[in-house]
């Protein structure tokens, strides 16, 4: 019986250690390891599995975590408690996936910034899906981007809007962004904001890449 029941308890430590690894990860995990095994030598071995598990299982549930790029922002407004940010990353791969099908954007050679809008609540900074964001970027009157934003997710960017921009060259740069409303149900404290499209004008200077 009672070895039936150590059995038992070193199961549940490794399915407990997996589920730490999966949701907290390493850090996490060799301390759920150093509080279920005994001895210094079982600690030792638990942990090394632990960060070998994490070799071949990146990221939260297996997935890659993407690494951070630095960004630079280029303007922000306030539109009725929205506030928009537009900022400016290293240009980016991205797939664009349709609901039955997927198909990956890849960023030209010349391709200047991943151009990012944000929206989001200015009482609780999160995130304002369901809207759609029409960037335009001239330069000394002459319009040289004009497109539609992407909706997007991102681990390490958060949910935006965006997509690859291409620009002649350095120098300063006018961003007009038209945003539409969120087209959605709501609850009752938006019930009267955001009903009509709305653009707000950036200036940005654009150092070039890096």
């Amino acid at each position: 019986m009672t070895s039936n029941n150590s059995k038992r308890s070193r199961g549940l430590g490794r399915l407990l250690v997996l589920a730490a690894l999966t949701v907290l990860g390493v850090g996490a995990a060799v301390v759920v390891a150093r509080d279920l095994y005994g001895d210094a030598t079982t600690k030792a071995n638990a942990a090394a599995k632990t960060v070998e598990m994490t070799k071949t299982n990146p990221g939260m549930g297996g997935m890659p975590m993407p690494m951070p790029v630095p960004m630079q922002t280029l303007g922000t407004a306030t539109w009725q408690g929205m506030k928009i940010a537009a900022r400016a990353s290293t240009p980016v791969p991205f797939v664009v996936f349709t609901g039955t099908s997927m198909r990956t954007v890849k960023p030209s050679m010349d391709a200047s910034m991943h151009l990012m809008v944000m929206l989001t609540d200015v009482h609780t900074a999160v995130a304002i899906p369901y809207a759609s964001v029409w960037a335009t970027i001239k330069q000394n009157g002459k319009v040289v981007y004009d497109a539609r934003q992407w909706p997007m997710i991102s681990r390490t960017m958060g949910p935006h809007y965006g997509n690859d921009v291409t620009l002649p060259g350095k120098g300063n740069y006018q961003l007009s962004l038209l945003i539409s409303p969120p087209q959605s149900a709501r609850h009752m404290e938006y019930a009267n904001v955001w009903l009509k499209p709305h653009r707000v004008a950036m200036t940005f200077n654009w150092k070039g890449k890096g």
